[in-house]
């Protein structure tokens, strides 16, 4: 299990420390490739690429282009705050595994550069991890503005303080809602439209626990403080009001068990059937 705990990214020694730098040998290979295919190309892979020096770096620059478009002095303070933690092993690592988490869940990416420029699910999880350092100093505003701007731009409110592994696919993305309190564990994928909130009537811990290996259909919402257990898998448009064991099938509104998932990984295989 890899979570973000007060300190930073917990774990980050025992995990591979060259993820983040093998991945971003990747991606300047496909960007130079593109670029002397298409010679066009280089206006969109020249500053976030091939004049970066690194993955932490470069999704520092895609975010601040992607969530500022028109106001250049805004723009340049959000690179600025984001650069301040490009440097971080741990950060370029988990950027890594969220990357590689795309590429082999979504067919709709034919490599880790399209994934890189264009997934907006992608951009918006990297966005929170930024957000989630920036919390953790203290800096509260920062953190927010950062939340406010991915939910205005890219439709997608991911709360700062909520806790978030590696490995995590966020499929398109749009209408996604992770609330305050939130845990998602490593490897799981998460479709449009879903919400892991509160019931409104809680305060203090009050946001789902989503375990490793959970695949959670679109526009399924998740309420409450209550454990989803790992490699469940959560069918689409369901309302989870209660617990589900781990391996456990949940359809319906509300929620209820119809079985076992079919595979071993459901966040893996993406597979949305219930039977």
């Amino acid at each position: 299990m890899f979570l973000l705990n007060d300190d930073g990214f917990a774990g980050a020694a025992e995990q591979d420390t060259r993820a983040g730098a093998l991945m971003w040998e990747a991606l300047r290979v496909q960007a130079m490739t593109a670029v002397l295919q298409h010679p066009g190309l280089g206006c969109l892979v020249g500053e976030p690429v091939l004049e970066c020096t690194g993955l932490g770096a470069g999704m520092a620059t895609r975010i601040a282009h992607l969530l500022v478009p028109h106001d250049a002095r805004e723009r340049g303070w959000m690179l600025a705050m984001l650069l301040e933690f490009s440097p971080r092993r741990d950060l370029e690592d988990c950027m890594a595994a969220d990357l590689e988490a795309v590429v082999e869940r979504d067919p709709a990416f034919q490599n880790e550069l399209e994934v890189f420029l264009f997934a907006k699910g992608y951009a918006a999880l990297q966005t929170y991890r930024f957000a989630h350092l920036l919390l953790q100093q203290g800096r509260r505003m920062e953190a927010l503005y950062l939340q406010a701007r991915c939910n205005v731009v890219l439709g997608i409110d991911i709360n700062p303080a909520c806790r978030i592994g590696r490995g995590v696919l966020l499929d398109h993305g749009t209408g996604i809602v992770i609330g305050e309190t939130a845990v998602v564990e490593d490897h799981v994928s998460i479709l449009q439209g879903v919400t892991l909130g509160g019931t409104g009537k809680d305060s203090g811990d009050r946001h789902p626990k989503v375990r490793t290996g959970v695949m959670i259909g679109a526009g399924a919402k998740i309420l409450g403080n209550i454990e989803i257990g790992a490699g469940s898998k959560v069918g689409a448009n369901s309302v989870v009001l209660k617990a589900v064991p781990p391996r456990t099938t949940v359809v319906g509104v509300p929620a209820a068990g119809v079985g076992q998932p079919r595979h071993e990984r459901p966040a893996q295989e993406m597979d949305q059937s219930v039977s």
